[in-house]
C-alpha cells in the first residue's frame, strides 16, 4: 500500500486528541483490578504515559480523556496540565453498561476541532503518528494470521472503500485491520456527531463506533485516507497474551540506550 502523496500544511495539523479511557479492562484482571487498563505497564511504563509523550512528540497542545472505570487513577496521574499539553476529562457514567460508541457520543460537546480519536490501549512507535495529524486519516495495518477484528478495502488511491465485521471466513481481496486511531476535519465530525446522535437516541448504547463510520463511508458522508502502521512497531493490547507480545516489541530500554536518547 501507498501512501497518499497529498501536501499539508502547517495550517490544517491537528492539535487536538481524544482518548477513551472509560471500560473496565475485564480480560486484563486481575491487573486491572486496581487500576483502568491503560495504566497497565508495558516495559515498566504505563500505556497512558506511552500515549501522553507521543502526542506532545507530535505537537499536540489539547487532550481530552473520556474516563469511567477507576477515572480518578488517571486523573491522579495526569493532572490538567503536562509540559505545555492541557489535559480535561469527561466522565462517562455509564461505563459499565455501555460500548465505545458512547464513550465517543459522550465527548461531542467538548469537541468543536478537528482532532484525532484514539484508543488508550494502544503502544506504538511515536513516528506512527506523523500522517495521522491531519484531517480525515484512518490508521491501518495489512491484516495478519494474529489480528481479528474490523476489516477495510482499500482502493487504488488509498482511499477507505468498505468496512467489514470481523470474520473468520476466507475473502479473496487484500483487507487491513483498523488500527482504532482516526482523525476528523471538523465537517467529518459534525456528521459523525449527528449519527451518533441517532444511534443512542435509539438505544444502541453497546454498538461499537466503527458502525457509524461504516454507514457514513458507504453513504459516502465521509471519506477516510488510509494511513499504513505497518512499518513501525504498535500493538493492541486486550488481554494478558497481547501484554507479554507487546513487550518484546517494545522492551525496557538499556541505560546505553536512554543516555544516547538524551545526548
Amino acid at each position: 500500500m501507498t501512501i497518499t502523496s497529498e501536501k499539508h500544511t502547517h495550517n490544517n495539523r491537528i492539535t487536538t486528541a481524544l482518548l477513551l479511557a472509560a471500560g473496565t479492562g475485564s480480560r486484563l484482571f486481575p491487573i486491572t483490578k486496581d487500576a483502568p487498563k491503560c495504566l497497565t505497564l508495558v516495559s515498566e511504563k504505563s500505556m497512558l504515559e506511552r500515549l501522553v509523550t507521543n502526542l506532545k512528540d507530535q505537537g499536540f497542545t489539547r487532550l481530552v480523556i473520556v474516563t469511567g472505570y477507576k477515572q480518578e487513577c488517571i486523573v491522579d496521574f495526569l493532572g490538567n496540565q503536562t509540559d505545555g499539553l492541557s489535559i480535561e476529562y469527561v466522565h462517562s457514567p455509564l461505563y459499565k453498561t455501555t460500548n465505545n460508541i458512547y464513550s465517543l457520543w459522550m465527548a461531542r460537546n467538548s469537541i468543536k476541532e478537528p482532532f484525532v480519536l484514539i484508543e488508550s490501549d494502544l503502544v506504538l512507535d511515536t513516528s506512527l503518528l506523523s500522517n495521522m495529524v491531519y484531517p480525515d486519516k484512518m490508521a491501518v495495518a495489512k491484516m495478519q494470521p494474529w489480528l481479528n477484528g474490523t476489516t477495510v478495502t482499500i482502493n487504488a488511491q488509498n482511499k477507505v472503500m468498505q468496512f467489514q465485521p470481523g470474520t473468520t471466513e476466507p475473502y479473496t481481496e487484500t483487507r487491513y485491520k483498523t488500527v482504532n486511531i482516526y482523525s476528523f476535519s471538523l465537517e467529518s465530525w459534525q456528521e459523525v456527531s449527528k449519527k451518533l446522535n441517532q444511534y443512542i437516541e435509539a438505544g444502541n448504547v453497546n454498538a461499537y463506533y466503527e458502525t457509524v463510520f461504516t454507514t457514513l463511508v458507504a453513504e459516502k458522508t465521509i471519506a477516510f485516507d488510509a494511513v499504513s502502521f505497518d512499518e513501525k512497531p504498535w500493538y493492541e493490547v486486550d488481554t494478558i497474551l497481547d501484554l507479554a507480545e507487546a513487550e518484546k516489541l517494545f522492551p525496557v530500554a538499556t541505560e546505553e540506550e536512554v543516555t544516547y536518547a538524551l545526548y
